[in-house]
Protein backbone atom coordinates (compact mmCIF):
# COMPACT_ATOMS: atom_id res chain seq x y z
CA UNK A 1 0.00 0.00 0.00
CA UNK A 2 1.15 3.65 -0.63
CA UNK A 3 1.52 5.74 1.96
CA UNK A 4 0.41 8.45 -0.27
CA UNK A 5 -2.29 10.70 0.24
CA UNK A 6 -4.98 9.80 -1.74
CA UNK A 7 -5.36 13.36 -3.46
CA UNK A 8 -1.66 13.08 -4.42
CA UNK A 9 -2.07 8.94 -5.82
CA UNK A 10 -5.31 11.02 -7.95
CA UNK A 11 -3.44 13.85 -9.21
CA UNK A 12 -0.23 11.63 -11.11
CA UNK A 13 -2.73 8.79 -12.24
CA UNK A 14 -4.98 12.12 -14.02
CA UNK A 15 -2.01 13.85 -14.99
CA UNK A 16 -0.25 10.55 -16.36
CA UNK A 17 -3.59 9.74 -18.03
CA UNK A 18 -4.07 13.05 -20.06
CA UNK A 19 -0.55 13.29 -21.13
CA UNK A 20 -0.51 9.99 -22.67
CA UNK A 21 -3.50 10.66 -24.17
CA UNK A 22 -2.50 14.14 -25.50
CA UNK A 23 0.81 12.00 -26.72
CA UNK A 24 -1.38 9.78 -29.12
CA UNK A 25 -3.11 12.95 -29.99
CA UNK A 26 -0.03 14.39 -31.36
CA UNK A 27 0.89 12.01 -32.88
CA UNK A 28 -2.46 11.59 -34.77
CA UNK A 29 -3.00 15.15 -35.53
CA UNK A 30 0.48 15.33 -37.04
CA UNK A 31 0.07 12.47 -39.36
CA UNK A 32 -3.13 13.89 -40.45
CA UNK A 33 -2.34 17.78 -40.80
CA UNK A 34 1.72 17.50 -41.48
CA UNK A 35 2.05 14.58 -43.39
CA UNK A 36 3.52 11.36 -42.93
CA UNK A 37 7.14 12.59 -42.85
CA UNK A 38 6.71 15.62 -40.90
CA UNK A 39 5.46 12.84 -38.49
CA UNK A 40 7.89 10.37 -38.41
CA UNK A 41 10.46 13.50 -38.55
CA UNK A 42 8.90 14.92 -35.01
CA UNK A 43 8.48 11.04 -33.72
CA UNK A 44 12.89 10.56 -34.54
CA UNK A 45 13.55 13.74 -33.13
CA UNK A 46 11.28 13.10 -29.72
CA UNK A 47 13.14 9.66 -29.21
CA UNK A 48 16.87 11.30 -30.12
CA UNK A 49 15.53 13.62 -27.42
CA UNK A 50 14.73 11.27 -25.08
CA UNK A 51 17.60 8.89 -25.38
CA UNK A 52 20.19 11.44 -25.13
CA UNK A 53 18.52 13.16 -22.20
CA UNK A 54 17.78 9.33 -20.39
CA UNK A 55 19.55 6.50 -21.68
CA UNK A 56 23.11 7.06 -19.87
CA UNK A 57 22.00 8.24 -16.69
CA UNK A 58 19.22 5.35 -16.53
CA UNK A 59 21.82 2.92 -17.28
CA UNK A 60 23.90 3.76 -13.80
CA UNK A 61 20.10 4.22 -12.20
CA UNK A 62 19.14 0.79 -13.09
CA UNK A 63 22.49 -0.78 -12.16
CA UNK A 64 23.13 -1.69 -16.14
CA UNK A 65 26.91 -0.49 -15.97
CA UNK A 66 28.44 -3.95 -15.55
CA UNK A 67 26.48 -5.74 -18.34
CA UNK A 68 27.57 -6.01 -21.99
CA UNK A 69 26.48 -3.32 -24.21
CA UNK A 70 23.38 -5.14 -25.97
CA UNK A 71 22.42 -7.14 -23.42
CA UNK A 72 22.33 -3.50 -21.15
CA UNK A 73 20.58 -1.97 -24.06
CA UNK A 74 17.76 -4.56 -24.31
CA UNK A 75 16.95 -4.50 -20.32
CA UNK A 76 17.23 -0.86 -19.94
CA UNK A 77 14.27 -1.15 -21.95
CA UNK A 78 12.53 -3.67 -20.18
CA UNK A 79 12.92 -2.22 -17.05
CA UNK A 80 12.49 1.60 -17.52
CA UNK A 81 9.38 0.66 -19.98
CA UNK A 82 8.53 -1.77 -16.71
CA UNK A 83 8.68 1.34 -14.31
CA UNK A 84 6.13 3.86 -17.05
CA UNK A 85 3.67 0.93 -16.82
CA UNK A 86 4.44 -0.44 -20.44
CA UNK A 87 4.38 -4.06 -21.54
CA UNK A 88 7.86 -5.22 -22.96
CA UNK A 89 9.86 -8.48 -22.38
CA UNK A 90 13.86 -9.31 -22.60
CA UNK A 91 15.13 -12.40 -23.87
CA UNK A 92 19.04 -12.44 -23.75
CA UNK A 93 20.25 -14.80 -26.40
CA UNK A 94 24.02 -13.85 -25.57
CA UNK A 95 26.30 -11.59 -24.56
CA UNK A 96 26.57 -9.73 -27.78
CA UNK A 97 22.80 -10.39 -28.78
CA UNK A 98 19.38 -9.66 -26.59
CA UNK A 99 15.91 -9.28 -27.93
CA UNK A 100 13.09 -6.81 -26.74
CA UNK A 101 9.50 -7.30 -27.35
CA UNK A 102 6.53 -4.50 -26.93
CA UNK A 103 3.58 -6.37 -26.87
CA UNK A 104 0.44 -5.62 -27.92
CA UNK A 105 -1.33 -2.86 -26.57
CA UNK A 106 0.98 -0.72 -27.51
CA UNK A 107 1.12 2.47 -25.32
CA UNK A 108 2.69 4.87 -27.30
CA UNK A 109 -0.09 4.54 -30.47
CA UNK A 110 -3.32 3.92 -27.63
CA UNK A 111 -6.41 2.11 -28.11
CA UNK A 112 -7.90 2.59 -31.81
CA UNK A 113 -4.94 4.89 -32.70
CA UNK A 114 -3.00 1.88 -33.48
CA UNK A 115 -5.09 1.81 -36.99
CA UNK A 116 -4.10 5.04 -38.23
CA UNK A 117 -0.05 4.85 -37.81
CA UNK A 118 1.76 4.52 -40.59
CA UNK A 119 4.68 2.08 -40.67
CA UNK A 120 7.24 5.06 -41.17
CA UNK A 121 6.05 6.96 -38.28
CA UNK A 122 6.87 3.88 -35.87
CA UNK A 123 10.38 3.10 -37.83
CA UNK A 124 11.11 7.15 -36.48
CA UNK A 125 11.02 5.63 -32.94
CA UNK A 126 13.37 3.30 -33.81
CA UNK A 127 15.56 5.13 -35.86
CA UNK A 128 15.66 8.36 -33.06
CA UNK A 129 16.17 5.60 -30.12
CA UNK A 130 17.44 2.06 -31.10
CA UNK A 131 19.68 2.42 -33.66
CA UNK A 132 21.68 5.84 -31.80
CA UNK A 133 22.52 3.55 -28.75
CA UNK A 134 25.38 2.20 -29.85
CA UNK A 135 26.57 5.69 -30.76
CA UNK A 136 26.17 6.85 -27.19
CA UNK A 137 27.91 3.77 -25.52
CA UNK A 138 30.82 4.75 -28.18
CA UNK A 139 30.32 0.98 -29.77
CA UNK A 140 30.38 1.56 -33.20
CA UNK A 141 29.52 -2.43 -33.95
CA UNK A 142 26.70 -2.29 -31.62
CA UNK A 143 22.94 -2.57 -33.89
CA UNK A 144 19.45 -2.76 -33.80
CA UNK A 145 17.07 -5.28 -35.61
CA UNK A 146 14.10 -5.09 -35.87
CA UNK A 147 11.88 -7.88 -36.96
CA UNK A 148 8.09 -6.84 -36.46
CA UNK A 149 6.13 -4.15 -35.86
CA UNK A 150 2.32 -4.13 -34.62
CA UNK A 151 1.57 -1.15 -37.04
CA UNK A 152 2.25 -3.67 -39.98
CA UNK A 153 -0.18 -6.17 -38.20
CA UNK A 154 2.54 -8.38 -36.67
CA UNK A 155 2.00 -9.51 -32.97
CA UNK A 156 4.33 -6.79 -31.54
CA UNK A 157 7.24 -4.12 -32.05
CA UNK A 158 10.13 -6.96 -31.20
CA UNK A 159 13.39 -7.03 -32.65
CA UNK A 160 17.17 -7.53 -30.74
CA UNK A 161 20.38 -5.30 -30.50
CA UNK A 162 23.72 -7.34 -31.94
CA UNK A 163 27.17 -6.54 -31.57
CA UNK A 164 28.86 -7.19 -35.25
CA UNK A 165 31.90 -8.42 -35.78
CA UNK A 166 32.72 -5.33 -37.44
CA UNK A 167 31.76 -1.55 -37.50
CA UNK A 168 28.20 -0.71 -38.98
CA UNK A 169 27.68 1.84 -41.26
CA UNK A 170 25.20 5.00 -40.13
CA UNK A 171 22.33 2.89 -42.46
CA UNK A 172 22.95 -0.14 -40.78
CA UNK A 173 22.33 0.69 -37.30
CA UNK A 174 18.84 -0.54 -38.18
CA UNK A 175 17.66 -3.21 -40.22
CA UNK A 176 14.96 -4.75 -40.87
CA UNK A 177 14.31 -8.95 -41.23
CA UNK A 178 10.75 -10.00 -40.98
CA UNK A 179 11.79 -13.32 -41.40
CA UNK A 180 12.87 -13.98 -37.75
CA UNK A 181 11.04 -13.71 -34.71
CA UNK A 182 11.42 -13.52 -31.00
CA UNK A 183 12.20 -16.60 -28.79
CA UNK A 184 9.48 -17.68 -26.42
CA UNK A 185 9.61 -15.77 -23.42
CA UNK A 186 9.87 -17.36 -20.01
CA UNK A 187 8.24 -14.60 -17.77
CA UNK A 188 10.20 -16.62 -14.81
CA UNK A 189 13.28 -14.93 -15.58
CA UNK A 190 12.62 -11.99 -16.36
CA UNK A 191 14.58 -9.47 -13.41
CA UNK A 192 12.58 -7.65 -11.04
CA UNK A 193 13.58 -4.39 -9.32
CA UNK A 194 14.38 -4.57 -5.74
CA UNK A 195 10.87 -2.82 -4.12
CA UNK A 196 13.28 -1.54 -1.55
CA UNK A 197 15.01 0.83 -3.67
CA UNK A 198 11.96 1.15 -5.73
CA UNK A 199 9.09 1.82 -3.38
CA UNK A 200 5.17 2.03 -4.02
CA UNK A 201 5.46 6.08 -3.84
CA UNK A 202 8.58 6.06 -5.91
CA UNK A 203 6.82 4.02 -8.60
CA UNK A 204 4.22 6.18 -8.60
CA UNK A 205 6.25 9.47 -9.89
CA UNK A 206 7.77 7.37 -12.21
CA UNK A 207 4.85 6.49 -13.97
CA UNK A 208 3.49 10.24 -13.45
CA UNK A 209 7.04 11.13 -15.39
CA UNK A 210 6.77 8.93 -17.98
CA UNK A 211 3.82 10.74 -19.46
CA UNK A 212 5.21 14.29 -18.61
CA UNK A 213 8.75 13.30 -20.43
CA UNK A 214 6.81 12.64 -23.69
CA UNK A 215 5.03 16.06 -23.60
CA UNK A 216 8.12 17.64 -22.07
CA UNK A 217 9.86 16.69 -25.02
CA UNK A 218 7.74 16.71 -28.34
CA UNK A 219 6.88 20.07 -27.56
CA UNK A 220 9.98 21.68 -28.70
CA UNK A 221 10.46 18.73 -31.37
CA UNK A 222 7.31 19.99 -32.76
CA UNK A 223 8.61 23.52 -32.80
CA UNK A 224 11.94 22.73 -34.30
CA UNK A 225 10.69 20.49 -36.73
CA UNK A 226 7.44 22.76 -37.82
CA UNK A 227 8.02 26.56 -36.78
CA UNK A 228 6.53 27.72 -33.05
CA UNK A 229 3.23 28.83 -34.92
CA UNK A 230 2.10 26.16 -36.61
CA UNK A 231 3.55 24.07 -34.06
CA UNK A 232 1.04 26.20 -32.08
CA UNK A 233 -1.84 25.23 -33.54
CA UNK A 234 -1.36 21.78 -33.92
CA UNK A 235 -0.58 21.55 -29.75
CA UNK A 236 -3.83 23.76 -29.28
CA UNK A 237 -6.04 22.25 -31.52
CA UNK A 238 -5.05 18.89 -30.20
CA UNK A 239 -4.91 19.30 -26.48
CA UNK A 240 -8.65 20.95 -26.85
CA UNK A 241 -9.80 17.69 -28.63
CA UNK A 242 -8.04 15.81 -26.12
CA UNK A 243 -8.82 17.50 -22.51
CA UNK A 244 -12.80 17.38 -23.82
CA UNK A 245 -12.71 13.84 -24.56
CA UNK A 246 -10.62 13.04 -21.35
CA UNK A 247 -12.58 15.50 -19.03
CA UNK A 248 -15.12 13.22 -17.49
CA UNK A 249 -12.21 10.36 -16.78
CA UNK A 250 -10.03 13.09 -15.26
CA UNK A 251 -12.77 14.84 -12.80
CA UNK A 252 -13.95 11.22 -11.79
CA UNK A 253 -10.45 10.33 -11.22
CA UNK A 254 -9.94 13.32 -8.95
CA UNK A 255 -12.91 13.54 -7.52
CA UNK A 256 -13.82 17.28 -8.12
CA UNK A 257 -16.11 18.80 -10.44
CA UNK A 258 -15.28 22.68 -9.79
CA UNK A 259 -12.98 24.17 -12.61
CA UNK A 260 -10.69 26.39 -10.36
CA UNK A 261 -10.53 22.79 -8.02
CA UNK A 262 -9.43 20.78 -11.40
CA UNK A 263 -6.86 22.82 -12.75
CA UNK A 264 -5.40 23.46 -9.58
CA UNK A 265 -5.57 19.71 -9.08
CA UNK A 266 -3.75 19.16 -12.92
CA UNK A 267 -0.82 22.06 -12.10
CA UNK A 268 0.07 20.67 -8.72
CA UNK A 269 0.05 16.86 -9.72
CA UNK A 270 2.75 17.92 -12.08
CA UNK A 271 5.31 19.00 -9.03
CA UNK A 272 4.33 22.76 -9.42
CA UNK A 273 3.60 25.42 -6.45
CA UNK A 274 -0.02 26.94 -6.74
CA UNK A 275 -2.08 29.71 -4.60
CA UNK A 276 -5.63 30.50 -4.61
CA UNK A 277 -5.36 34.76 -5.15
CA UNK A 278 -9.34 35.64 -5.08
CA UNK A 279 -10.62 33.68 -7.75
CA UNK A 280 -7.64 33.20 -9.31
CA UNK A 281 -5.02 31.17 -9.30
CA UNK A 282 -0.92 30.91 -9.33
CA UNK A 283 1.56 28.77 -10.63
CA UNK A 284 5.06 29.63 -9.31
CA UNK A 285 7.08 26.93 -11.22
CA UNK A 286 7.07 25.36 -14.51
CA UNK A 287 8.26 21.49 -13.62
CA UNK A 288 6.95 20.40 -17.07
CA UNK A 289 9.83 22.64 -18.73
CA UNK A 290 12.08 23.39 -16.29
CA UNK A 291 15.63 23.33 -17.54
CA UNK A 292 14.28 24.01 -21.30
CA UNK A 293 13.97 28.16 -20.48
CA UNK A 294 16.98 29.10 -23.32
CA UNK A 295 14.90 27.22 -26.30
CA UNK A 296 11.36 28.30 -24.73
CA UNK A 297 9.54 30.17 -26.89
CA UNK A 298 5.64 31.45 -25.80
CA UNK A 299 4.02 29.46 -28.90
CA UNK A 300 4.67 26.49 -26.23
CA UNK A 301 2.86 27.69 -23.11
CA UNK A 302 -0.28 28.80 -26.03
CA UNK A 303 -0.48 25.66 -27.16
CA UNK A 304 -0.53 23.60 -23.90
CA UNK A 305 -2.85 26.06 -22.79
CA UNK A 306 -5.95 24.25 -25.33
CA UNK A 307 -5.29 20.96 -23.33
CA UNK A 308 -6.60 23.00 -20.41
CA UNK A 309 -8.75 24.44 -21.67
CA UNK A 310 -10.32 21.31 -23.57
CA UNK A 311 -10.77 19.95 -19.53
CA UNK A 312 -12.71 22.29 -18.33
CA UNK A 313 -15.18 22.94 -21.07
CA UNK A 314 -17.29 20.17 -20.50
CA UNK A 315 -17.59 21.56 -17.10
CA UNK A 316 -18.96 24.50 -18.26
CA UNK A 317 -19.50 25.10 -22.12
CA UNK A 318 -18.75 28.85 -21.35
CA UNK A 319 -16.00 28.50 -19.25
CA UNK A 320 -12.62 30.99 -20.41
CA UNK A 321 -9.56 30.47 -19.63
CA UNK A 322 -6.61 32.98 -19.97
CA UNK A 323 -3.27 34.33 -18.46
CA UNK A 324 -2.93 37.26 -16.82
CA UNK A 325 0.69 36.79 -15.80
CA UNK A 326 3.19 34.72 -17.77
CA UNK A 327 6.30 32.57 -16.14
CA UNK A 328 7.80 32.23 -20.04
CA UNK A 329 7.41 35.80 -20.47
CA UNK A 330 10.02 36.71 -17.43
CA UNK A 331 7.24 37.15 -15.20
CA UNK A 332 6.97 35.94 -11.39
CA UNK A 333 4.19 33.38 -12.28
CA UNK A 334 1.51 31.86 -14.54
CA UNK A 335 -1.68 34.00 -13.01
CA UNK A 336 -4.76 31.95 -14.45
CA UNK A 337 -7.98 33.52 -14.90
CA UNK A 338 -11.26 31.58 -15.37
CA UNK A 339 -14.20 33.39 -15.80
CA UNK A 340 -17.65 32.99 -18.14
CA UNK A 341 -17.56 34.16 -21.67
CA UNK A 342 -20.76 35.64 -23.11
CA UNK A 343 -22.27 36.76 -26.33
CA UNK A 344 -21.49 40.28 -27.79
CA UNK A 345 -23.81 43.07 -27.00
CA UNK A 346 -22.90 45.25 -30.01
CA UNK A 347 -19.31 46.73 -31.61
Amino acid sequence: MSSFPKRIESGYEAIGLLFHRYLTGLILALVVESGTEKAAAVVKGLFRRQQEERFLPGLEKLGLLDESDAVACAKYHYLSNHLGGVSVVFIPESEKKAWIRYAPPRWIFDGTAIAAIPSEVSRAMLWGWHANNGVLLNNPKLGFVCTGQTVDGLPGLEGYYIEEDEMLPARSRLRFRYGESCPPVNYTDLPVLDSTEWPPERLLKVVRNYSMDYIRNIIPVMSQELGPLVAQGILYRTGRKIGMQYSLETQEILDLQEPIDVLEALLAAQGDATERIGSNLSQRSWRLMSGLEAECTPEWMDGLLGLWEGVLLPIESRSRLDLLERLDLGQKEFLWKISESGRAKGF
